[in-house]
């Protein structure tokens, strides 16, 4: 049977998400001028996770956190073939791991960017309301942990992926365009109507308004 697994919201969350970390990652190399765009994808980073937050508490079935954060007892029952049926719906206990590390990273990538002095031409917005060695601790932190962080998370998702098409024959880059998922057992579909997408359109724009309101008042 056919099931909606990812609503609208959310996959339009993860491929913005994945635009966005790449504008980042190019225009850090660029630097320069670029680093003018390097904070405008960070601050579209910020609004895509506030979003996601939010979403995790109202979005459709398979996108909110109460279906896939589960504890460790539940992660060691998958990891050794006893896990529910429902585990591969969404993101299975592993996926889920993965998914909150990234949102984790992100966010402390994204906080500590606002921080950061390259002592050339470009410092973040919050470097005036901290002491100096925030700044240099941000900074480091940002240029030389949190990027490769990032990037070793973003290779294993992408390594998962290529596993589950070549050995389970199980295309997930399909489903988070189309948003379904052909299952051989009854599973509860997302729902993704009209009212559904309108609600989240209304959470991004709050979320862009309180980010930018952010902004804005700071300075940035």
């Amino acid at each position: 049977m056919m099931v909606r697994v990812w609503d609208a919201p959310t996959r339009l969350f993860h491929w913005a998400l994945a635009l966005c970390f790449i504008g980042l990652l190019v225009t850090s190399q660029v630097g320069g001028g670029a680093m003018v765009w390097h904070f405008r994808f960070g601050y579209g980073v910020l609004t895509l996770l506030l979003f996601r937050v939010f979403w995790g508490l109202l979005g459709g079935h398979w996108s909110r956190f109460s279906t896939f954060v589960v504890g460790p007892i539940a992660i060691w029952r998958y990891l050794h073939g006893q896990g529910k049926a429902h585990d591969g719906v969404g993101h299975n206990p592993l996926g889920a791991l993965s998914v909150l590390a990234m949102l984790v990273f992100l966010g402390l990538q994204v906080g500590t960017g606002l921080m950061s002095d390259d002592e050339i031409a470009t410092a973040g917005p919050l470097t005036r309301f901290v002491s100096s060695s925030w700044v240099n601790n941000a900074t480091y932190y940002h240029k030389d942990i949190g990027k490769f962080i990032l990037l070793g998370l973003v290779v294993l998702h992408l390594t998962a992926i290529g596993l589950y098409f070549f050995r389970k024959r199980e295309n997930l880059v399909k489903a988070m365009i189309t948003g379904d998922k052909s299952l051989d057992f009854a599973a509860p579909s997302a729902r993704d109507a009209l009212p559904e997408r309108r609600r989240a359109g209304l959470i991004f724009l709050l979320c862009l308004a309180l980010v930018s309101g952010a902004v804005i008042g700071i300075g940035g």
